[in-house]
């Protein structure tokens, strides 16, 4: 198995009255140890009441790498300046390539906003490596029916292959950096061992309930930090419980963040900001 590191605790940020817990980068952490995974919010769960704002994300720019959105509860309504527009449901992903650059916002819809309900979703980062930095920006929305998923062995729960592969059941999305993701709702005292290949980077965050990884309790808003190398990841859930698991080779680049730009330089930074400034990041036209 690989050797567990160190467990992280996500820290509460919210943003606004959106209940946020802020996974990764934290005060314990920073994001250079789960390269390429770079950032993680885990908004909710909370009940939103009739007659509410919605959520905060209104329209902003990002470039240089991807968004990968998992709605656990609720909805999200996502539009950008390349022409893509959805609402995905509870149980759906959004995957949005920023590449070159775009403007999104992540917002509720109107119906939501006069009726409330519940809200939970995990947003990561993952970052894209020089060459593919500015590609032509990209959006899949996928609903739940679109995500393949699988019975777990004995009965254990369940497993969304949301991209890349699992126990060679290929996923209907698949990243262009090669990222495999999966959400994981385990059952009580469900058992479940994932070998990971030596050069994969692994991100496992336990989104709800109690887990044991590689022999180490975990709880609710924990991430693990275990170590690089040939070994699996072995888990043996202590009651019901949903677990977001990735793995993706790291890149090994140097990594200049500012704000919702994610670039290898600091020219490249400013640059990316001059293009945003001259309008070259699309137009908005919602």
């Amino acid at each position: 198995m690989r050797k567990v590191l160190r467990m992280h605790k996500a820290e509460r940020d919210d943003i606004g009255d959106l209940v946020t817990y802020r996974v990764l980068p934290s005060s314990t952490i920073g994001s250079a140890q789960f390269e390429p995974f770079l950032f993680l919010n885990h908004h909710g769960p909370q009940v939103y009441p009739p007659r509410n704002r919605g959520l905060p994300f209104a329209p902003h720019p990002h470039r240089g790498f991807e968004t990968v959105t998992f709605i656990r509860k609720g909805e999200l309504t996502h539009r950008d300046s390349g022409g893509y527009e959805s609402v995905i449901k509870a149980g759906g992903v959004q995957w949005m390539t920023a590449g070159s650059g775009l403007i999104h916002e992540e917002v509720s819809s109107n119906e939501f906003k006069a009726k409330g309900g519940e809200v939970e979703m995990l947003q990561l980062w993952v970052n894209l490596p020089s060459n593919l930095k500015m590609t032509k920006p990209a959006y899949t929305g996928m609903q739940r029916a679109d995500i393949k998923a699988l019975d777990l062995p004995a009965d254990g729960g369940s497993v969304q292959i949301i991209s890349g592969e699992w126990f060679g059941t290929k996923a209907n999305y698949q990243s262009i950096t090669g990222v495999n993701a999966f959400a994981l709702e385990l059952k009580a005292h469900a058992e479940l061992e994932i070998p990971v290949a030596a050069e994969q980077r692994i991100f496992c965050y336990v989104v709800q309930g109690q887990v044991t990884v590689n022999n180490h309790d975990m709880s609710d808003h924990n991430l693990i930090e275990l170590d690089v190398g040939e070994g699996s990841v072995r888990l043996h859930a202590l009651s019901s419980a949903c677990v977001f698991f990735a793995t993706a080779k790291p890149i090994g680049e140097p990594v200049v963040a500012h704000g919702p730009f994610v670039m290898n330089t600091k020219e490249e930074i400013h640059q990316a900001i001059l293009d945003y400034q001259a309008g070259k990041f699309g137009v908005w036209k919602h």
